[in-house]
């Protein structure tokens, strides 16, 4: 793995921890020599993972629709920055630059970036590492709904495998270069 896209929230949340460990996470993908690969914004736990790479030297990517958000402040000081028409280009041009992918906590955007890079691995568009950064249980309770996913009969055992979970920066991206994609189960039950 050569580039790591994150996902993350472009605000810092309630919990100082979020902030601390987003800086940590871009401290373990310069150590690795890993490039950062993520959506361009000086803002929030986006921001500051980013910052942290390039403080140490890093190099960051950043992918950014032109003039769709008033909120999201463009990163002024980014080894590359590309602008794309829309949200679907953004999220298009950083699965195509990313080696795997690593979700930091964030909002309802967070969760569909991630949930897409999963459902792309189901279904057999990538077989590329992700992981959730379960930062002070931040996802615990996501975790919590997925393995009742599987209890209920919408995803299959095996599917679980498609990512890792953990709460130590280091730890996650060492798992995520030692993984191994899983054999799937058939998603789809026989129809009768």
């Amino acid at each position: 793995m050569k580039k790591i896209c994150v996902f993350a929230g472009s605000n810092f949340g309630a919990n100082s921890q979020f902030k601390t460990n987003a800086r940590e996470l871009g401290e373990v993908l310069v150590e690795k020599g890993m490039e950062l690969v993520y959506g361009g914004s000086n803002t929030g736990l986006m921001g500051e993972v980013a910052n942290r790479v390039l403080e140490l030297g890093g190099k960051v990517t950043g992918v950014m629709p032109k003039g769709l958000f008033r909120g999201e402040i463009v990163h002024k000081g980014l080894t590359q920055l590309i602008e794309v028409d829309d949200m679907h280009q953004r999220k298009a041009t950083m699965s195509e630059l990313a080696d795997g992918y690593i979700a930091l906590p964030g909002g309802f955007g967070t969760l569909e970036e991630l949930f897409e890079v999963i459902c792309w691995a189901q279904i057999g568009i990538h077989q590329k590492p992700i992981g959730i950064f379960n930062i002070d249980q931040y996802y615990t309770p996501l975790l919590q709904a997925m393995r009742h996913m599987v209890e209920a009969g919408f995803v299959k055992t095996s599917h679980q495998k498609l990512f890792l979970a953990g709460s130590d920066a280091a730890q996650l991206v060492e798992a995520m270069l030692n993984y191994q994609p899983p054999i799937l189960e058939k998603k789809w039950d026989e129809v009768k």
